[in-house]
């Protein structure tokens, strides 16, 4: 599969100014295989090392802080010599060895010379714990399941060629206008898993594919009760088991008295914040008024949270393929598409996406390009009715204004209308 991230990893490669990286995602997002595959394409060589496997290596950290003797010693282990920018380092599962997390930072000071990729399970959790992470001295790289793009690269390289030749404004023809819609009717099922899309391109069975997506859940879920951390593991489970009947909410924002009844923030703020910075949630907060800075219009207490793979949280909310496939409504199609726009939208924006609520109107998402504030319909069918969103046009006139939905890519008054499977293009098309 051709991942997106390449392309940044080859430029953190020829960065002057390079540090050690370390990439951020959720487990089995394709971390691992996009370090070798980095390694093999871009190196004369790269060395593996996988602190959950190979206990020994610890010991290597433990007693050594000189990185020229740790990769001394790494060559003799590899049977490789290690050459500065010539061989990739890769640690993987670096969460278990904290001394080989806290020695990048020797590696950015005394030997920026090697080049070190790192990644692990929940990496982003030890943020908050800043002795246990070498904070300002790494470059960081957050990795999500596969987006639309890449899927449909994955899937169908022909069609893949049309959607990367689409241009603003062009007419798409209405052969390709309804593939593309399939496509997108495909991923909402299959999701960006890597390991589910391999499964879907060598055997075309839903029954398989199913069980991916139920094991691999029953495998995260199995993360959050050996987690030993100080958040609650049952509050972990307890907010990310609510999060279909959180989104199936008229207004879909989080509300602490439906995990348990009587819940306050102060009992699961903690886990919440966990399940964000691990990478299975996406956050988005109201904010107060839609103008630049965003982020400075935050209301901390209020926000959605969506799952971090449109494919999982049709597994976990038991929608039938067909409802997707064959039914022009059905319910949570509002919240499964709203899920997908955000997936596509995340990392196309330095800053991350907010929804704005008021007493008399909801823009679903609100983005910020630049100084520009841009308000985005997400409609999950053909459906042209979208009262709060044109009240908000005629108050705010804003420059762009976009509505995704299932409709063909055109000009609608004063907003554009893009087709849902054309969301990964957004920043191209302002």
């Amino acid at each position: 599969m051709q991942r997106n991230a390449m392309e940044q990893l080859k430029k953190w490669q020829l960065d002057p100014e390079r540090k050690p990286l370390v990439l951020r995602g959720a487990r089995q997002v394709g971390k691992t295989w996009l370090m070798k595959e980095f390694g093999k394409t871009c190196y004369n060589n790269f060395v593996y090392f996988n602190f959950d496997e190979e206990d020994e290596l610890k010991s290597i950290f433990k007693t050594n802080k000189n990185p020229t003797r740790i990769i001394e010693l790494l060559s003799m282990i590899s049977r490789i010599k290690i050459q500065p920018s010539k061989t990739l380092i890769i640690f993987d599962e670096i969460q278990e060895c904290p001394e080989a997390l806290n020695s990048l930072k020797y590696f950015k000071e005394k030997a920026n010379e090697y080049h070190v990729v790192t990644a692990g399970s929940f990496l982003g959790t030890l943020l908050g714990q800043p002795k246990s992470y070498p904070v300002g001295m790494v470059n960081l790289l957050d990795i999500f399941p596969l987006t639309f793009d890449e899927f449909l690269n994955a899937t169908d390289p022909a069609l893949f060629a049309f959607y990367k030749s689409i241009e603003k404004g062009q007419q798409i023809e209405e052969i390709f206008h309804n593939h593309l819609i399939d496509a997108y009717n495909n991923y909402l099922i299959i999701g960006g898993m890597p390991e589910c899309v391999e499964s879907w391109i060598k055997y075309k069975d839903p029954a398989k594919l199913s069980k991916i997506q139920r094991e691999l859940l029953e495998i995260y879920e199995n993360d959050f009760s050996k987690h030993n951390g100080k958040v609650n593991s049952e509050r972990i489970l307890m907010v990310f088991r609510s999060i279909v009947s959180q989104l199936a909410k008229p207004n879909e924002k989080f509300m602490y008295g439906a995990v348990r009844e009587g819940a306050r923030a102060r009992d699961f703020e903690e886990a919440i914040e966990w399940l964000v910075s691990a990478g299975m949630l996406n956050r988005v907060y109201n904010v107060s008024k839609t103008e630049h800075p965003l982020s400075a219009f935050d209301k901390l207490d209020q926000f959605k949270l969506f799952v971090f793979d449109t494919g999982l949280l049709k597994h976990m909310a038991g929608i039938d393929n067909n409802a997707i496939l064959l039914k022009a409504n059905y319910q949570f199609k509002d919240q499964m598409t709203k899920n997908y726009v955000l997936q596509q939208l995340r990392g196309q924006f330095s800053i991350e996406p907010r929804y704005y609520s008021d007493k008399s109107k909801e823009i679903d998402f609100v983005l910020q390009n630049g100084m520009e504030i841009i308000p985005i319909e997400v409609k999950g069918g053909e459906d042209k009715s979208a009262p709060s969103f044109k009240k908000y046009i005629v108050e705010h006139h804003p420059v762009n204004a976009i509505r995704f939905s299932k409709r063909e890519y055109r000009k609608d008054g004063a907003f554009t209308n893009i087709p849902l499977y054309l969301a990964r293009k957004v920043k191209d098309f302002l």
